[in-house]
């Protein structure tokens, strides 16, 4: 065939212009593949070439990910088999400051706070930079979706938001939580019939605005709505699709339940942790003294993050309205109501501390926007109260609404324990602390004008700094040559600018915010 072929196309040489043209170009389609033994035809060669060769491409591509992913899955379910080491919990950290006596709020009258104000530059002890939250997990490979003309969906309850995934036939039943049983369950959850779940599940993860936290639970949600609460298999499931979107968990065995662990990159309190590989580990569940873990893991398994960017898109059950007047600027009145879903969702959320600073909890409740559906129906409200004021007036309304339209109490007393809010929560419950105010104040003032806050950390107390563009006089803080005026949410009363009395500037923090 390679005689006949190399006699037709020296014949061809013969013809000239777009002849020879077309016969150069089908001998160097064809040549390749008649070289190693490959006998397609032209037409077959051209389309693999031209404009088929994108589409072999992707197919190709897309089964080397699949291969990829088949060959990590199995590599775990291997050391899934082998035998589980047995870890001892540490004791929950506690909150440096737990034991630290909060400073009572104090009012200020009406004539000292008309009086006027000299500059008087605040010196601290230091700032806390902000950490940026990384890039969220992702699955080890890319996942490819199983073609099922007659799907069935499964509808479950997150958040009370009903949600629709698509179902697989069935789910592995656990014959036990030895090596062995829990291996073979997960290895049938890695076969492709799991696959369109997976993705499901990573889909919702974006387009509900789901942080880590909130992705976690939604999956435990959807494993106990499959599997039944409290089940092993509802672990298993969990587990398996929360290593699947990319993140660095551990499985264990604890009083004859499986348990999933999950590693934060943050340090959480309250919570006992079992450290392996140097890495805290958290149970879903309540799990303390010794228990056996799996060591199996993927590669590049990432923990997650605590960190609430967006709040999570769920259904709306909004509360009953609530009324909140400024005393000094009565015309500033807002009635608002909040979405009860969300309060369920902060109230499972875990405090925790960034890097061994526990002052950075607060940034993270601070730098976590209001919900659509409150910021809509709470800013056009205060956006009319404020239209046409300068920045000091606008914030000196903002400052006094926060100051006294809201009821002050500890939160030992009403929480049992300390308990910081994100904002949209001191809009719901009856009574806020200074932490609590100084979070929602600080939210106010970057959303409806744009200026930057930071909060302001004295032992035992939590107040705000602003930079505004105009020229304000008061208690300030030079950063970076930008001055930071005082506005202190629990000075009740007090103007722009000035410090509550007897805070000890000297072992002050500034927690800078995004």
């Amino acid at each position: 065939m390679l005689k006949e072929f190399s006699n037709s196309f020296f014949i061809g040489l013969a013809f000239k212009g777009g002849v020879i043209r077309l016969i150069l170009y089908m001998f160097l389609s064809v040549w390749p593949n008649l070289l190693f033994g490959q006998t397609d035809t032209f037409n077959n060669s051209r389309q693999r070439v031209g404009e088929g060769n994108s589409t072999a491409f992707n197919r190709n591509r897309s089964s080397n990910f699949n291969s990829y992913r088949q060959k990590l899955n199995a590599e775990y379910v291997s050391m899934t088999r082998k035998s589980w080491k047995e870890f001892n919990s540490f004791r929950a950290l506690i909150s440096p400051d737990k034991d630290v006596k909060p400073v009572s709020p104090i009012v200020m009258s009406d004539d000292n706070a008309k009086k006027e104000k000299e500059d008087n530059r605040i010196a601290i002890e230091g700032v806390v930079n902000p950490v940026s939250p990384v890039v969220r997990p992702q699955p080890i490979a890319p996942i490819q979706e199983t073609v099922d003309e007659t799907p069935n969906y499964f509808t479950f309850s997150y958040l009370n938001t009903s949600i629709q995934v698509r179902k697989p036939q069935s789910i592995p039943v656990l014959n036990g939580i030895d090596e062995l049983s829990v291996a073979n369950a997960w290895e049938e959850l890695c076969t492709d019939k799991y696959n369109n779940l997976l993705i499901d599940c990573i889909k919702l993860r974006s387009s509900r605005n789901l942080c880590d936290w909130a992705y976690l639970l939604m999956l435990k949600d959807l494993g106990e709505s499959l599997c039944g609460k409290n089940t092993n298999e509802a672990v298993l499931l969990m587990a398996y699709l929360y290593s699947q979107s990319g993140y660095r968990m551990r499985l264990g065995q604890y009083n004859g339940k499986l348990q999933m662990l999950y590693a934060s990159q943050h340090d959480v309190y309250g919570r006992p942790y079992f450290e392996c590989d140097g890495i805290k580990f958290f149970a879903m569940s309540k799990v303390e003294g010794t228990i056996k873990i799996n060591a199996a893991k993927y590669p590049k398994e990432q923990s997650l993050s605590l960190w609430v960017n967006n709040a999570p898109e769920v259904d709306c059950d909004v509360s009953q309205e609530r009324t909140l007047v400024s005393q000094r600027y009565p015309e500033l009145s807002i009635h608002v109501g909040v979405n009860r879903n969300l309060l369920n969702f902060y109230e499972s959320y875990p405090t925790s501390e960034v890097g061994g600073n526990f002052m950075t909890r607060w940034a993270m409740y601070a730098n976590t926007p209001l919900c659509s559906e409150v910021r809509e129906q709470l800013y056009s409200q205060l956006t009319r109260q404020i239209s046409g004021m300068s920045q000091l007036d606008a914030v000196e309304r903002l400052l006094n609404f926060v100051q006294t339209a809201f009821v002050y109490e500890y939160d030992d007393k009403v929480w049992g324990n300390d308990r910081a809010f994100f904002a949209e929560e001191s809009l719901y419950y009856p009574y806020c602390d200074c932490e609590d105010r100084s979070i929602l104040f600080s939210r106010l003032v970057r959303d409806l004008l744009g200026l930057k806050v930071v909060l302001v950390y004295y032992p035992g107390h939590l107040a705000t700094a602003v930079h505004f563009t105009d020229h304000v006089t008061g208690d300030y803080i030079l950063l970076n040559n930008q001055r930071f005026t005082v506005c202190d949410p629990t000075y009740i009363g007090a103007p722009v600018g000035a410090t509550m009395p007897d805070m000890d500037n000297a072992g002050a923090k500034v927690i800078l915010l995004e």
